[in-house]
């Protein structure tokens, strides 16, 4: 995938990292919106503080890009304490956590990325190291296999997930603090860009970052993406100043559209509404019309789709809404929508939310 069709995917790409280290909020009064997470989260760090004791361990869910690592360092540099991050993909073997655990120090934070992913050996040695600080580490194998306990150091996990239904019961009971992060609501990603064009040294117009955030998907990480993408453009092209004229401008070269749409987002819709009147169409006949793999068309462009009202799941297959056709200048023929296909909802609206 080229950087311009993954130009609003909310997934972390290499490029991303270095750039979101720049911008990302080192405490929790910097950290934008998310209002009630990021209450209840001061306190349970004030709390501990005050006794003295780390806080309970922390589980933070939601989708890709809302700022979950970047509220794992908040909680390290709020402890003023050591923080060691790895995945889940990263933890094969029980052996390979329990080298981590026991290098941690009194009060460090563990910060385990897409937590939901981390072998089953490995988490079951997680259960004892989270509730009594300990690990047994098993040598040797068959009958002459010893387990020697290992002593831990009291320090706190933060888990972080993509897809919290994934994570067996007994590893979400052992957090003792789960939030969910919401979509950001265009406001919000209005005062994010412009923190972040300060820190970048780039000129923003108020229009400017307007247009940004209405085509940021409500993902933090998006917003910053298209900003550097933009700041592009209006140094190359313009007078070096991301106005409204030089904001839309540049999203055009770029192929993302007033909704946020990219081109694969846009083929998938077209694929629907021209190839297949609109639906029902089973997912891998759709990825095959688009030329993707199946499991790209489901987790890259679906679940913006869905949320923003442009593509509904049903039992019989994906359908588009009349939504869809609207935005695609079409007009959609009768009876191309059944019962089962739900009205578009308000994007990043409360009743959105709970849909």
């Amino acid at each position: 995938m080229s950087e311009t069709e993954g130009l609003v995917s909310a997934y972390v790409s290499d490029a991303d990292r270095d750039a979101e280290a720049t911008v990302r909020p080192r405490r929790l009064a910097e950290f934008i919106a998310q209002d009630r997470v990021r209450d209840q989260l001061d306190l349970l760090l004030q709390g501990a503080m005050r006794r003295g004791s780390p806080p309970d361990h922390i589980l933070l869910s939601g989708p890709p890009g809302l700022g979950k690592t970047s509220l794992a360092n908040i909680v390290a540099a709020e402890l003023g304490a050591g923080i060691r991050v790895t995945s889940g993909p990263a933890i094969e073997r029980s052996g390979d956590l329990a080298a981590i655990l026991t290098s941690l120090g009194e009060g460090d934070v563990l910060f385990i990325d897409e937590i939901h992913r981390i072998a089953r050996p490995a988490e079951e040695l997680l259960y004892s190291a989270m509730e009594d600080f300990r690990v047994d580490v098993v040598v040797g194998k068959g009958p002459g296999a010893t387990a020697i306990p290992l002593d831990v150091e009291p320090f706190t996990l933060v888990g972080a997930t993509t897809r919290s239904g994934l994570l067996t019961g007994p590893m979400r009971d052992r957090f003792g603090f789960v939030a969910h992060l919401d979509f950001y609501a265009p406001a919000d990603l209005e005062t994010l860009l412009h923190r972040s064009a300060r820190i970048l040294g780039v000129p923003i117009t108020a229009e400017g970052a307007t247009e940004i955030a209405g085509r940021s998907r409500g993902t933090p990480r998006i917003a910053n993406r298209l900003l550097r993408r933009v700041r592009d453009y209006a140094e190359v092209r313009a007078d070096g100043v991301v106005d409204l004229a030089t904001a839309r401008a540049a999203l055009i070269v770029y192929d993302v559209d007033a909704l946020g749409l990219d081109r694969l987002d846009r083929a998938v819709l077209t694929a629907l509404v021209d190839s297949f009147r609109g639906g029902p169409v089973g997912l891998s006949t759709l990825a095959v019309a688009v030329g993707e793999q199946p499991d790209t068309v489901e987790e890259v462009c679906e679940p913006f789709l869905v949320r923003a009202g442009l593509l509904a799941r049903t039992p019989r297959g994906r359908v588009a809404t009349e939504a869809a056709w609207r935005h695609l200048g079409r007009t959609p023929p009768n009876g191309t929508f059944g019962a089962d296909v739900p009205s578009a909802p308000d994007l990043f609206s409360s009743d959105a939310d709970q849909a």
